[in-house]
C-alpha cells in the first residue's frame, strides 16, 4: 500500500494541513497513521465528509433569551 504525508492529502483535497490533521487525530480517515513526526495517509483515501452545522440549527441554542432579557428589563 502506497502512503501520502498529510501534506500531500491537504493538496490533493483542497484543504488545510490542519484539517487533514484533525481528520486524522478524530480516526476520520482509514488506515492513516503517525509512525514519527507525520501523518500517513493511504494514497487512495478519500476526503472524509464536512462533519461541521450547515442548516443554521444549533442544538442547545435558546432563540428566545435575548427575547426573555429584553422583557426583563422593561418589567
Amino acid at each position: 500500500m502506497d502512503y501520502i504525508i498529510a501534506k500531500q492529502a491537504a493538496q490533493k483535497w483542497g484543504c488545510s494541513l490542519r484539517s487533514v490533521q484533525e481528520y486524522c487525530e478524530a480516526g476520520r480517515i482509514p488506515g492513516a497513521m503517525k509512525p514519527s513526526r507525520d501523518w500517513l495517509i493511504p494514497a487512495d483515501a478519500e476526503k472524509p465528509p464536512d462533519a461541521r452545522v450547515k442548516h443554521g440549527k444549533y442544538i442547545g441554542i435558546d432563540t428566545n433569551r435575548k427575547r426573555r432579557k429584553e422583557g426583563n428589563e422593561n418589567e
